[in-house]
């Protein structure tokens, strides 16, 4: 049955109508929009216990005990705003509230779009909330880019979105997906995108972050999402900024020898440029949403094995929805990175100068080029083993027009193209799709394959349709 949506104004007036719900406002950087929608929808003396901005620097660092240097639009700044304000209700109302009554602190920190429009626009919201009276509270924290060019459309937009979050929080926690969804409901994604979603508390222990994060991206309420190595979603520009970034996409389903030694080789390279730090430079596996889909569906349980053994690697993990790689390329633009690095095999780069995939495009290939090619951007090209002669293929055998061959003399002269050439020729004939097939027909030369940690996870835990031995 489809979901019945209500107007924002609806949402708030039902809140407001049920007494059992009392909290806070505290709102920083966009106005008090949310605060007013429950204002303006009539009865807000049952909901409402206080509303705060502490818009002034200052003040903000006097109430929220800011001894650290954090930004103030950032998480750290919202968790600490949020359990102030719930500290505070319970000090000052938890003896004279009513046995039914629950309360909950809604809290955003956000930067609008200026007067100059030279920034970006994006806040963290969260919800502090009980589900039963005086119970251990639950958390629910996202962030959003806002899209619009306006600071009052930005505005309007938190407003309506503060909203659906504190309507989400009470009755859609059982339901996650729906939950998500909802929080764009009298809104779109040209005007918002969800960009991380988070959920903790003693009612909502089941839930496992990580969908959370490829729901965002399946729901199309934001185009990727990012784990660290130890499988936490994180918010990307604050994961990317200012990063070194090594890149490489592929199924890993399982990790190979090749992907290991595409990792391996690949960072070797990294390492050797003049301006390197260890401690900022991370390396990125990135999935593609359509590899997620197994004939239309997503499989949970695969996507999360998936990342189970990268993190074993110690790998950040990236689910994206860009197919074409100027797409990826033109999405980490977004955060200011220092470098950007792709890993990439011999047989996919080949596919990246075939003009057929660009034909959707003005420009065609050499817009795409453009996109793909920024400053701070390389290829690392992995070779391919020719079966026929035993040969390694580098980007140089590459079967180009003379046109196309123009342009990849100038990028490789220009080193945006480099060649891996200590790739292990003996791993060069392992395929995933070879050892899954191994692995699920029973057959054991797969063991020999991958690497041993992923050998022993993927048969303690039976993982990809390994037959477990009874």
């Amino acid at each position: 049955m489809e979901r019945e949506i209500l107007s924002t104004k609806q949402k708030a007036l039902i809140i407001n109508l049920d007494d059992t719900k009392y909290g806070t406002f505290a709102e920083i950087g966009g106005g008090q929009e949310v605060a007013r929608a429950f204002f303006q929808a009539g009865g807000a003396s049952g909901t409402i216990a206080k509303t705060i901005s502490a818009y002034d620097k200052t003040y903000s660092d006097y109430y929220y005990d800011s001894k650290d240097k954090e930004r103030y639009v950032s998480e750290a700044r919202l968790k600490k705003m949020l359990s102030h304000e719930y500290n505070e209700m319970l000090s000052i109302l938890a003896e004279k509230a009513r046995p039914d009554q629950r309360f909950f602190v809604f809290a955003n920190t956000v930067e609008t779009i200026s007067f100059k429009k030279d920034n970006q626009g994006n806040g963290w919201l969260g919800v502090k909330f009980e589900l039963s009276q005086r119970g251990a509270p639950n958390e629910v924290v996202v962030h959003v880019r806002l899209k619009e060019n306006d600071s009052l459309l930005q505005q309007q937009t938190l407003g309506t979105l503060g909203v659906n979050l504190i309507w989400a929080c009470y009755n859609h926690t059982s339901t996650p997906n729906t939950f998500l969804q909802s929080l764009l409901d009298n809104l779109d994604t040209d005007r918002v995108e969800i960009t991380m979603a988070r959920m903790t508390g003693p009612d909502l222990q089941w839930l496992d972050n990580r969908l959370l994060g490829v729901q965002l991206v399946k729901n199309g309420m934001t185009p990727a999402v990012m784990f660290d190595r130890y499988g936490n979603v994180q918010q990307p520009s604050d994961m990317l900024y200012r990063k070194n970034v090594l890149a490489f996409r592929g199924s890993f389903r399982p990790i190979t020898y090749v992907n290991l030694d595409m990792l391996k080789t690949s960072y070797a390279i990294f390492k050797t440029d003049e301006d390197y730090s260890r401690d900022s430079t991370i390396s990125l596996c990135e999935i593609t949403l359509n590899n997620l889909m197994s004939e239309g569906e997503f499989h949970e349980r695969d996507f999360l094995d998936r990342v189970d053994l990268l993190n074993h690697m110690g790998q950040h993990v990236m689910i994206s929805k860009f197919r074409e790689y100027y797409k990826l390329v033109d999405y980490f633009g977004r955060f200011k990175l220092k470098k950007l690095r792709i890993v990439i095999g011999y047989p996919t780069f080949e596919k990246v100068f075939d003009p057929v995939y660009y034909t959707d495009l003005r420009g065609e290939i050499l817009e795409a080029f453009g996109s793909l090619f920024p400053n701070n951007m390389k290829f690392y090209i992995y070779p391919m083993l020719d079966k026929s002669t035993g040969n390694l293929l580098h980007s140089q055998d590459l079967n180009l027009s003379p046109e196309l061959r123009c342009l990849y003399d100038y990028l490789l002269s220009t080193r945006k193209i480099i060649d891996i050439k200590n790739a292990k020729k003996e791993w060069l004939s392992i395929t995933s799709n070879e050892v899954l097939r191994l692995m699920q027909e029973g057959d054991r030369r797969w063991e020999a394959m991958v690497p041993k940690h992923v050998r022993e996870i993927v048969k303690q835990r039976c993982l990809f349709d390994y037959k477990c031995d009874d």
